[in-house]
C-alpha cells in the first residue's frame, strides 16, 4: 500500500517543561503586578493571557499505537507518533488516530452461490488503520471522528467484498468437479479471496485488513431441508458402496477358501446362489433369519 503519511518534524518540546516555563511566566507576570509602573503591569496582564491559552491548547498527550494528524491553518504537517506528553505550536489543530488492531463482525447476509443457490454467510476480519493521511483527508466524515467514519466505510466495503467472493464460488461440489474451490471445503484459499478484495477497497482509506475469515456458512432457510436430505442421500450412497465394496470381497475370500481346501465342489449355478445369499446376508440392514436345510444339498 502506497502511503502517503509523512512523519512530523515541527518542533516540539516535553510537556512537563512547558508547563514549568509557563509558570516562570506567570510568576513573573504576577511582580509586574505589583509594579508601580502601568506599562509593566500592562505587559504582565497580556504576558498572562497569551501564556495561560497557549499552554492549555499546545498540549497534547500520545498513548501508544496512537497517532496525531497535525494541521497548519488547513495543510497537511505531518503525523507524530512519538508517545508521551509534548507541547506543540497551539495553532496546530490535531486529529486523534489510533493504529490499534480492531475487530468487525460481519453479520450473516443472504446471497446467491456460484451456482445460484441462495445461502447465509458471515464473516469476522481484524483490520488497522495504515495510512493516517489518506484516514483523515480521503473519505468523508460527515461531521463524524475520523474513527467512526473510517469504521462505518469498513463495515460497508467489507459486506460488499463478502457478496462479491460468495458469488464467485459454490458453497459445495455437488455436480461439479471435485477439486473445485469451494466456499465449505476450501476455507483457507476463500478467505485469502476475501482479504485481498477486502485490502483492494480499503487501500483508498489507508486501511489495512490483517486477516479475514468466513465464520458462518448454511443454506438460506427456504431450501435447507432439501439440501439436508441431499447430504444424506449422499452420504447413504457412500456407505452403500463401501459396504458392497466389502461384501464383494468376503465373498471372493469365501470362495476362493472353499475351493483350495476343497471343502465342497459347487457348479456355476451353485456358486451364483452362494454368492446372491452372502451377498443379501453381508448388505442387508437387517440380521438375516437363517434356514436349517436337513435335506440334501441340492434341496
Amino acid at each position: 500500500m502506497k502511503t502517503q503519511e509523512i512523519k512530523f518534524e515541527g518542533t516540539k518540546i516535553s510537556g512537563f517543561l512547558a508547563i514549568v516555563l509557563a509558570l516562570v511566566i506567570i510568576l513573573i507576570c504576577i511582580s509586574l503586578f505589583t509594579s508601580d509602573n502601568m506599562l509593566l503591569m500592562a505587559l504582565g496582564v497580556v504576558a498572562l493571557i497569551i501564556t495561560l491559552p497557549a499552554l492549555f491548547y499546545g498540549l497534547i498527550m500520545i498513548e501508544p499505537n496512537e497517532t496525531r494528524v497535525m494541521i497548519f491553518f488547513g495543510k497537511y504537517k505531518g503525523t507524530l507518533t512519538d508517545n508521551g506528553f509534548f507541547w506543540v505550536n497551539p495553532f496546530y489543530s490535531t486529529r486523534r488516530i489510533p493504529i490499534r488492531a480492531r475487530n468487525l463482525d460481519i453479520e450473516p447476509v443472504k446471497v446467491n452461490d456460484k451456482v445460484g443457490n441462495p445461502i447465509m454467510i458471515g464473516a469476522v476480519l481484524v483490520w488497522k488503520v495504515k495510512d493516517t493521511y489518506k484516514a483523515t483527508f480521503d473519505i468523508d466524515s460527515a461531521g463524524m471522528g475520523v474513527m467512526t467514519a473510517a469504521s462505518n466505510f469498513v463495515k460497508i466495503q467489507s459486506d460488499a467484498a463478502l457478496r462479491q467472493v460468495a458469488g464467485m464460488y459454490a458453497y459445495d461440489n455437488n455436480n461439479h468437479e471435485a477439486d473445485a474451490i469451494t466456499l465449505r471445503s476450501d476455507g483457507d484459499e476463500v478467505s485469502q479471496k476475501l482479504e485481498d478484495q477486502l485490502n483492494s477497497r480499503l487501500a483508498i482509506a489507508g486501511i489495512e485488513v490483517i486477516e479475514a475469515r468466513i465464520n458462518y456458512l448454511a443454506y438460506a432457510a427456504e431450501i435447507a431441508s432439501v439440501m439436508l436430505r441431499r447430504q444424506q442421500a449422499d452420504a447413504i450412497i457412500a456407505a452403500r458402496e463401501k459396504i458392497v465394496e466389502g461384501a464383494v470381497s468376503m465373498v471372493q475370500l469365501a470362495l476362493d477358501k472353499l475351493q483350495k481346501d476343497q471343502i465342497v465342489e459347487l457348479d456355476e449355478e451353485r456358486k451364483a446362489a452362494m454368492v446372491s445369499n452372502l451377498l443379501v446376508v453381508l448388505c442387508a440392514d437387517e440380521a438375516a433369519q437363517p434356514i436349517v436345510n436337513a435335506g440334501t444339498l441340492h434341496h
